[in-house]
Parts: structure tokens; C-alpha cells; sequence
């Protein structure tokens, strides 16, 4: 009996500990109470040419994806499959704005990013400007990008494969990763909208 006393004293020791802890220990935040980096001002232009800043892009989900025209493999193949979702959403594809910004604004003009977005889904946004410009965005944004150089010359760019789901109101929402399945991808397209 005393051990029976013994064993109930700890457990309701951890039970109060417990219930303390819970009501008085830390507090974590929901997911969507982070700083909104997609908010912080930029000022590029899209692939008419014209002017574009945050607030184009504020009121509505977005995926924005951080690549070049002349990459080999990874860009198209994001843009393709953004494409793939916009078609899989049917009619709310239109609670998404999809947004490509070139890390390599030195090749990619205004005219060549038309030619490169439209060639994959025309509702997607392509965005360059002054390297600079581009460079503040992507930092603010905790974007990573380099140029490589390469023999004869030419250069790459090395960048961040991840697509960026990006909240109405410019708050991180999560990425679409290429190792993921288009179904998980689709799904979690879906809930951003779903918030929408």
C-alpha cells in the first residue's frame, strides 16, 4: 500500500507539472503569425515591361518560384508542373497568381521572360529588373542565388529549386518541393487557396 501511495504521489507530481507547463510555459504561435517577407517592398517589372511592386501581388495566394531561362533542367520543370496544377485546379485557378522571378536579370529581359513564361502557361507572371532590385528581393525573402562561372566564359546560376507558397497577405505558407509527388503538391496548392 505505501508503494501504491508512493507511485500515485509522482504521478500526480507529473500531472501538476503537466497542467503548469500548459498553462504557464511557452507559447508557440500558429503558423501563419510570422513576419509577412512577402510583403516587404520591391519594385521590378513583369514581362510586358511594365512596373510592378509588392502590392501587385498582395490579395491573393501566390507560388513564386526563383529561376533563370537558361536553366537546363530545374526551371522548366517547375514551370511545367505549375502549369500541370493551374490545369488540375480548373476554375480556382484563379485564386492563384503563380510567379516567376529571373536571379539572372543581366540575360533575362522583359521581352525573353514573355517568351519563357508564356511558352509554359500564360497566367504565369514573369518578373526581372536592375540585379540589385532582384538581390534585395531575394534576400528579404531568404532566397539563395549565385552566378557559377563556366569555361569559355558563360555562367550559371545557381539557386533555390523550392517554389515558395505565399499567403493573400505576403505571409510565408510553405514550398512545393520537386521530391514530392504532384497529389501532395496539388493538396497543399489547395489548402493555400483554401485560406484564401
Amino acid at each position: 500500500m505505501r508503494r501504491f501511495r508512493g507511485i500515485l504521489w509522482v504521478l500526480v507530481a507529473i500531472a501538476a507539472a503537466g497542467a503548469a507547463f500548459l498553462a504557464f510555459g511557452p507559447r508557440f504561435a500558429p503558423a501563419n503569425a510570422g513576419e509577412a517577407i512577402y510583403a516587404k517592398p520591391f519594385s521590378l517589372v513583369n514581362q510586358d515591361g511594365a512596373p510592378v511592386t509588392q502590392a501587385d501581388f498582395l490579395g491573393k495566394p501566390s507560388a513564386f518560384f526563383y529561376g533563370f531561362t537558361h536553366c537546363p533542367d530545374v526551371c522548366p520543370t517547375a514551370l511545367a508542373e505549375m502549369s500541370a496544377i493551374l490545369e488540375a485546379l480548373g476554375p480556382d485557378a484563379d485564386k492563384l497568381q503563380v510567379v516567376f522571378v529571373s536571379v539572372d536579370p543581366e540575360r533575362d529581359t522583359p521581352e525573353i521572360m514573355k517568351d519563357y513564361v508564356e511558352y509554359f502557361d500564360p497566367r504565369i507572371a514573369g518578373l526581372t529588373g536592375d540585379l540589385a532590385q532582384v538581390a534585395t528581393m531575394a534576400k528579404d525573402r531568404y532566397i539563395f542565388f549565385g552566378k557559377v562561372p563556366m569555361e569559355g566564359g558563360d555562367y550559371q546560376m545557381e539557386h533555390q529549386a523550392s517554389i515558395q507558397l505565399v499567403t493573400a497577405d505576403g505571409r510565408f505558407f510553405g514550398t512545393l518541393a520537386a521530391e514530392e509527388g504532384f497529389d501532395i503538391r496539388l493538396a497543399k496548392v489547395r489548402r493555400l487557396i483554401g485560406e484564401g
